[in-house]
């Protein structure tokens, strides 16, 4: 009889403990670290046995509990760190970015100079300007040119980079005067129409689109039929393309993003698949996926822009893909050579500001084209 009741109070505490571990088994997969659980049930049981060896006094057996405790903390590290170098492996995104090393006026900046003062000098009233984070060190250098000198935060006042598709909403609501962006997608486009705004969409210059792999992936070039057949999922092996045998990954950004956008301009009427997800998690319910951002897989493929790449992340574990067997590089991009270029735009949609319409006339004149091709984008023009 007390045998059994040892058993029942171990099993009693051992269950008062469950709802806490249950818990914050809840908390790791609810927030995206379900990697962690099983080191989780590891201390559980850890715990439930230490209970049962300090309950009936079985000190003796107090090597093989830590031994047994260290395998299953090993056990669960077997499981875990995948997870945990899957979690930190390289990504391609905007917050890799150091904006503020193209800030105008800031003692060394990246952002490009005129070598005489620009024709174009505002002093009040400044355009309020946001856009895509590729194209900021654009036109931080137009503000560096036309703005008195001044602190200009990145992420407020009169020279913002809010990424695209905060920007286009900015745009919308009369917080921006002008944005630096690609084109809208349906959506933005709604959104304006929706808002009784037009947008009025000023060509600037021309980036190449281009697409990217592991610097291992032996593939060096693809089609754009083959990359329409990897998006929509009629390839799905790098064997397909020459490569390894490998399934493909391929990845893709959030809607309204930039680089969404000019995906599914490429791809036209072509449909494009599910992308994958970082993590997919049911919550009463509800399936909830994320889509991921390019992580550097070996058998992955992901897009951006060439300049973006090239020299604002500078990511040394990706190779740029040829398309039909050309380099992005600027002179492909001029001469039209190189087959997935996208215009970007000033976009305006109705604004008040007094200067909106010179400053856009300065960035098409000698002087705002001089910038584009400094900075290393095709001016609109060639």
């Amino acid at each position: 009889m007390k045998t059994l009741w040892g058993i029942l109070s171990v099993l009693f505490i051992w269950a008062l403990v469950f709802p806490f571990a249950a818990f914050g088994a809840f908390l790791l997969y609810a927030s995206n670290k379900a990697f962690l659980l099983p080191m989780v049930a590891a201390l559980y049981l850890a715990f439930g046995a230490m209970l049962v060896m300090a309950r009936f006094e079985l000190y003796k057996f107090k090597k093989q509990f830590w031994l047994g405790s260290a395998a299953l903390v090993v056990i669960s590290l077997v499981f875990a760190i995948p997870s945990v170098y899957e979690k930190t492996r390289p990504v391609i995104t905007d917050g890799q970015v150091d904006l503020a090393s193209y800030q105008p006026h800031q003692k060394g900046t990246k952002a490009v100079k005129l070598e005489n003062p620009a024709s174009l000098q505002l002093e009040d009233n400044l355009p309020v300007i946001d856009g895509a984070t590729a194209l900021y060190p654009i036109y931080a250098a137009f503000a560096q040119a036309v703005y008195p000198e001044k602190e200009y935060p990145p992420f407020e006042g009169e020279v913002m980079s809010n990424r695209t598709g905060q920007a286009y909403t900015n745009l919308i609501n009369g917080t921006a005067d002008i944005i630096f962006v690609l084109g809208p997608s349906k959506l933005q486009l709604n959104q304006a129409e929706s808002a009784g705004k037009e947008l009025k969409l000023t060509p600037i210059g021309k980036e190449a689109f281009v697409f990217f792999v592991n610097e291992k992936n032996r593939v060096k070039s693809l089609t754009e039929d083959e990359i329409k057949e990897i998006y929509s999922g009629k390839i799905t092996n790098w064997a397909e393309v020459g490569g390894r045998n490998d399934d493909i990954r391929a990845f893709q950004r959030p809607e309204n993003s930039g680089s969404q956008t000019a995906l599914q301009d490429f791809m036209g009427l072509t449909p494009i698949m599910k992308p994958p997800t970082e993590d997919v998690m049911s919550l009463m319910g509800t399936i909830v996926g994320e889509v991921s951002d390019y992580k550097n897989h070996r058998n992955a493929i992901g897009y951006t822009f060439r300049y973006y790449s090239e020299q604002m992340v500078k990511n040394n574990k990706i190779r740029l893909l040829q398309v039909n067997g050309v380099e992005p590089t600027v002179d492909t991009i001029r001469s039209g050579e190189y087959p997935i270029t996208n215009e970007f735009y000033a976009v305006t949609a109705g604004s008040d500001n007094p200067h909106v319409e010179a400053f856009i006339e300065w960035i098409l004149s000698d002087e705002g084209q001089e910038i584009i091709e400094k900075t290393g984008y095709v001016p609109v023009g060639e």
